[in-house]
This record gives structure tokens, sequence and C-alpha cells, in this order.
């Protein structure tokens, strides 16, 4: 191999296992819902269809609590847009917690305690007189 191809491959790995290292979250970083919570789905809104925007479910196993956010995505996405996440335990009749408003970014956080059970999530995203929507129904059963 010669010297300045094999310089070129070592340069890249040097980059690579660097930007690996850097970009990596330390243990005690808090995400979106607060310390402790590991995210355990990410889900496409609609399900069907071109994609408005993102669920995503964390869970924290120290206090047996889930959590929820709808992001826009694409067009919904830094845009005014209605965004609106639920969420609640297996069963129940009403929302545990919501959140919705005309937001740039995201809806939630939103928290349940659902240690030993399934939960019910539901994200909706209004663009352009249209309604998008996800729901997950006894799901991330713990």
């Amino acid at each position: 191999m010669k010297p300045r191809k094999r310089l070129a491959i070592i340069a890249g790995a040097v980059l690579t296992s660097t930007w690996i290292v850097t970009s990596a979250t330390p243990a005690g970083a808090s995400g979106p819902c607060g310390n402790g919570y590991g995210r355990v789905g990410v889900y496409k809104i609609p399900e069907n269809g071109d994609r408005m925007g993102t669920l995503e479910v964390y869970y924290n196993s120290r206090t047996g609590k889930n959590c929820a956010l709808a992001y826009g995505y694409g067009a919904t996405y830094g845009s005014h847009a209605w965004k609106m996440v639920g969420i609640s335990r297996s069963g129940a009749t009403r929302y545990a917690d919501q959140d919705s408003g005309n937001y740039t970014t995201y809806a939630g956080p939103v928290y349940v305690s659902a240690r030993d059970t399934c939960i019910n999530v539901n994200a909706r995203i209004h663009f352009k007189n249209k309604f998008y929507k996800r729901s997950l129904t006894s799901a991330h059963c713990d």
C-alpha cells in the first residue's frame, strides 16, 4: 500500500473514532424527560403515508414512569403547528398527562407511573387542515 493512501486510511479512522467518542452521551446526562429515562420506542406519525412527526416513548426503571413526546418532522418541525401528546396506563378512560399547543418543535414531555403494566400513548399533529395521528394501545408493558 502506498504511504499516502495508508495515511489517508489512518486519518479517516482517527477522525471516525474521535467523532464516536465525542458524540457519545455521558451516562449521567439528562434527556428530554430528565435523568434516568431511556428511549424504548420511536414511531412515525402517521403510521402510514408521509411522515409528519415522530412519537418517542421513554422509560425510567428506577421510578417506574413512562414519558412521551411528539416531535414535528419536515414541514411541521420549526414552524407553528398544533401538536399533542397524551399518555395513560392501559385501561384508563382519560389521559394521566397531556400536552398540546401551537409548538414549533414538540409537545410534551408527558408522564405516567406504569410499573408492572402497559401504557396507551396518542400523538397528533394538525397541519394545513389535516390531522396526522399515531396511537399505541397496551404498549411498552413493564
